[in-house]
């Protein structure tokens, strides 16, 4: 098992799972998110990068492994990064020997770096609900709510709260809000992509960037997007977002499978006479190996 603790959260892996532990006083979108598991199979890579105040571990996973991801399309802020954890000056070390126990686990399990067909974790947890601007967006996990404020315009109020069930969801979008253009929270029905401005459509949030709080509307687009029933592939466009079952991880070869392991274990050693692998990371990732065996 290995495992940092910090005031941005806790991570720690015992050779088949990196858990995640948002701190305290995190951004919402984390917060809301709460604590999860990443299986191996999911997991492209890691690394640590340092600065003069510690350093920032980051977690890169298969593109279309993760809901909140694929939700979020590469808009997310760091500080909203789930993959991301702050490390303070003296858990360097321990951060570098958590980097080191992850990729000689990748090695091992020769966990492919590209994408996956269906996601391999399961999204926020229902009832979820976020958003701000001129509404609030809930899903409770089948069917989705979009109630008004006194922000919005009177052509959403008039009509009163939205209620959408899941059976008639054919995409969701979401975009934050980025310098002096408004976001939104989209839900489009029957495979048509609504582009009348968010601000007036009934089935869509406007979202105005005023509060970090607005971002946890991504939690509610992957929410609805791991259960969509529509099965779609990991390069589908953000305009139409659709989800695909999730298969289960790939099972590891059993402890006493000697002819897997020595395979392995040449496998490595070409890897390192080819200049791939350092010597360090060929003597770390042979001595795992050889314990199995």
């Amino acid at each position: 098992m290995a495992d940092i603790i910090s005031r941005d959260g806790t991570w720690s892996f015992d050779g088949d799972t990196v858990r995640i532990v948002p701190g305290s006083k995190v951004h919402p979108v984390r917060q809301d998110l709460g604590e999860f598991a990443v299986p191996l199979q999911a997991v492209a890579g890691v690394s640590f990068e340092r600065d003069r105040k510690g350093g920032r571990l980051r977690l890169r996973l298969r593109a279309g492994a993760c809901p909140v991801l694929r939700a979020a399309d590469g808009r997310l802020k760091d500080a909203a990064d789930p993959y991301q954890l702050v490390v303070e000056k003296d858990r360097t070390g321990v951060a570098e020997y958590l980097v080191d126990e992850i990729r000689n686990a990748l090695l091992i399990e020769q966990v492919p770096e590209g994408p996956v067909d269906g996601f391999l974790l399961p999204g926020p947890s229902v009832p979820v609900s976020g958003g701000g601007g001129d509404g609030t967006a809930s899903f409770d996990g089948e069917t989705v709510r979009l109630t008004w404020n006194w922000k919005a315009e009177e052509s959403k109020t008039a009509g009163g709260a939205v209620t959408l069930p899941l059976s008639e969801v054919t995409g969701v979008r979401w975009m934050p809000a980025i310098g002096l253009e408004n976001g939104s929270l989209r839900f489009d029905r029957g495979g048509a992509v609504q582009a009348a401005p968010a601000k007036f459509d009934p089935h869509s949030l406007e979202l105005w960037g005023l509060s970090k709080r607005e971002y946890t509307a991504v939690l509610v687009a992957a929410a609805v997007l791991v259960r969509m029933p529509v099965p779609a592939g990991p390069a589908a466009p953000a305009a139409a977002l659709e989800a695909a079952p999730a298969p289960g991880p790939a099972p590891a070869p059993a402890v006493d499978d000697h002819d897997v392991l020595l395979r392995r274990l040449r496998e490595l050693g070409e890897l390192h006479a080819a200049g791939i692998l350092t010597d360090e990371e060929f003597a770390t990732a042979k001595r795992a190996v050889l314990k199995r065996l």
